[in-house]
C-alpha cells in the first residue's frame, strides 16, 4: 500500500500529492524536509489509495517517477 506524508503546521498536517511505495520513503522524505523548512513542528505518515508518484533515496531526495 502507498504512503504521504503531512507536514504539521498550526498543529495540523497538510499533504500535497506526493505519494511513496513504502512508508520508510515517505518518512525519509518527510525527515529530509524538516532538515530545510523551519516552519512545521512534525510530520505524519499515513497510508493512501493514491497512486505513486515519487521514489527517495538520500542522496538524491525526492525524485518523480517517470511513466
Amino acid at each position: 500500500m502507498p504512503y504521504k506524508y503531512g507536514m504539521i503546521v498550526d498543529g495540523k498536517p497538510g499533504f500535497n500529492a506526493v505519494v511513496f511505495a513504502t512508508s520508510g520513503e515517505a518518512d525519509d522524505a518527510a525527515r529530509e524536509l524538516m532538515t530545510r523548512w523551519f516552519v512545521p513542528t512534525g510530520y505524519e505518515v499515513v497510508r493512501t489509495d493514491d497512486a505513486v508518484t515519487y521514489k527517495f533515496d538520500w542522496d538524491n531526495g525526492p525524485q518523480p517517477i517517470k511513466d
